[in-house]
């Protein structure tokens, strides 16, 4: 990253993006490293403790494509303001009125998916400021902040032994209110961002099969990361028996190595192409979570696993999102919630089907094993259209196929 960089966009939004996002996600996943506590409160079967940490995550994959019209209907920067609001609303009335039955919990996860949505929201705040050839980095440091779900797995567990699991619903409001005003003050809108569309160009993103491409990709990349920052402390508690603190740090050291390398993703693939990037990624990525399907002899061996899993996983999402906003620079806003509402889908579904795997068939195997066979399918899928896009883009340098 070189001073060119620097000087090409708004450095102040960049960075309040990314701590809106970074902050927003640790809401987000907040219900995964506090699960064991609160399904040992709420009495949950492993499938309700599947649909718990899954349901906030479903729910910011269907909320990205409301915050994506958002964001074309009002500019980034207001959309970003709604949604911190009705997130803060609705941790303190959680903190204030208590959560008691598997239904309130459930009601908090689609809250907390106003926070997953954010990524609909920090990206084109982004985005809009910097050129084609810098959107790699910049779009890999503005999405860096899906680092926050490794402050949940850090401290929530932690904080919930000392003060309650309730408790901790009012003590995130301190942190999302510092940056609140700072997102206030210092993000601001880019001055060429395009004027708002119809619902019917909405509707035609969809007729072009690139974008359905690109939402199928990121759901294999996004949704294996977020899905297992929201289950792999429920996992490593019940796989291996460590405590809900120190399940909390095993997911965080997973979490981290997933989040921190986004940015490298897309440096990488500005580098030498997303799609070559993506070829490696899926194949490490299917390779990892079908060694730790298998249930390893113990936790340092499955922690390994993990991280290699989450590595591959978080360098394909910025080498996805390196590709995005060449192909829909115009419609970023609304790609961004479709391809960020689809990496929801895939985090809901490798969530509740951990959940239900275990209900089931008293292991973790088939959850990760269908996962991995979908990095394979996006391999195929990949490969199958590289050579379109290298003839119909224009430009080589653009997708470097």
């Amino acid at each position: 990253m070189n001073k060119g960089f620097w000087q090409s966009g708004h450095t102040p939004t960049l960075l309040s993006a990314f701590l809106y996002f970074d902050l927003a996600f640790m809401v987000w996943v907040l219900l995964g490293p506090m699960g064991v506590q609160i399904a040992a409160d709420l009495q949950l079967t492993p499938a309700q403790k599947g649909l718990m940490v899954a349901t906030p995550v479903l729910a910011g994959a269907l909320l990205r494509i409301v915050m994506g019209v958002l964001v074309d209907q009002i500019k980034p920067k207001m959309a970003g303001v709604v949604g911190q609001v009705i997130v803060m609303a609705g941790l303190a009335t959680a903190w204030l009125g208590g959560i008691h039955s598997f239904q309130q919990v459930l009601l908090l996860g689609v809250v907390l998916g106003f926070a997953g949505a954010s990524f609909a929201v920090a990206l084109p705040l982004a985005s809009r400021w910097y050129p084609p050839q810098h959107q790699g980095a910049a779009l890999g440091i503005a999405g860096a902040g899906n680092s926050g779900t490794v402050l949940a797995a850090l401290f929530a567990p932690g904080l919930a032994l000392a003060f309650g699991w309730g408790n901790v619903f009012g003590l995130v409001l301190i942190p999302l209110a510092i940056v609140f005003v700072v997102y206030l003050v210092f993000a601001k809108n880019a001055p060429d961002c395009p004027p708002p569309k119809t619902y019917a160009e909405y509707a035609s993103i969809l007729k072009d099969k690139d974008a359905w491409w690109f939402m199928f990709f990121y759901s294999v990349t996004f949704g294996g990361f977020v899905g297992m920052a929201a289950s792999l402390t429920i996992y490593f508690n019940d796989q291996y028996g460590l405590s809900p603190v120190h399940a909390g740090y095993f997911t965080a050291a997973c979490v981290f190595a997933g989040s921190m390398v986004r940015p490298i993703g897309g440096l990488v693939a500005d580098r030498v192409g997303g799609v070559r990037s993506l070829t490696v990624m899926y194949s490490l990525a299917a390779l990892f979570l079908a060694t730790v399907s298998f249930g390893l002899p113990n936790q340092w061996l499955a922690l390994a696993g993990f991280v290699g899993a989450m590595l591959s996983l978080g360098m394909g999402n910025g080498a996805v999102f390196q590709l995005v906003p060449q192909r829909f620079r115009k419609e970023i806003g609304v790609m961004t919630g479709l391809v960020g509402m689809a990496g929801g889908v895939g985090g809901f579904f490798l969530a509740s089907s951990l959940g239900f795997s275990k209900g089931m068939t008293g292991n973790y195997q088939a959850g990760f094993l269908i996962f991995a066979g979908l990095c394979l399918v996006a391999l195929v899928g990949l490969t199958s259209v590289k050579t379109r896009w290298r003839t119909t883009w224009g430009a080589a340098t653009l997708a470097r196929v």
